[in-house]
C-alpha cells in the first residue's frame, strides 16, 4: 500500500502546485495584463495530471475502504485551489495509520 500512498502523494504534490500556477495565469490573463502564456501552457497539462490523480486518488481510496465522501473530499483538492495539500497531508497520514493497522501478509511455506 506504501506504494500506492507514494504515487498519490507525489501526483498530489505537481498537481496542487499546477493548480497555483493555474489560478496566477488566470489572474494575469484576466487582468490588466492580458497575458495568457501561463494559462495555454499550464492549463492542459494540469487536465491531464489531473486525470492520473484521479487514478492514483481512487487506488489509494479503495485500498483503504473510506467511504465515498472521502472520496469526493480527494477530488476536490485537486480543484479549488490550495486545497490540495490540505487534504494530501490528511490522506497520507490517514492510509499510512490504516496499513500500519492491517496484519502483514505471512509468505506461503514451500513444500
Amino acid at each position: 500500500m506504501e506504494a500506492a500512498i507514494t504515487r498519490y502523494r507525489v501526483l498530489a504534490l505537481i498537481v496542487g502546485t499546477l493548480l497555483v500556477l493555474l489560478t496566477l495565469g488566470m489572474v494575469l490573463k484576466y487582468g490588466p495584463t492580458k497575458m495568457d502564456a501561463v494559462v495555454s501552457i499550464v492549463a492542459p497539462l494540469h487536465g491531464l495530471l489531473y486525470m492520473v490523480y484521479l487514478v492514483a486518488s481512487y487506488d489509494v481510496w479503495r485500498r483503504v475502504g473510506w467511504p465515498l465522501t472521502r472520496m469526493v473530499e480527494i477530488v476536490l483538492g485537486g480543484i479549488v485551489p490550495f486545497m490540495t495539500f490540505f487534504v494530501e497531508r490528511r490522506v497520507v497520514r490517514d492510509a499510512r495509520a490504516v496499513a500500519a493497522a492491517q496484519p502483514v501478509a505471512e509468505p506461503a511455506a514451500k513444500a
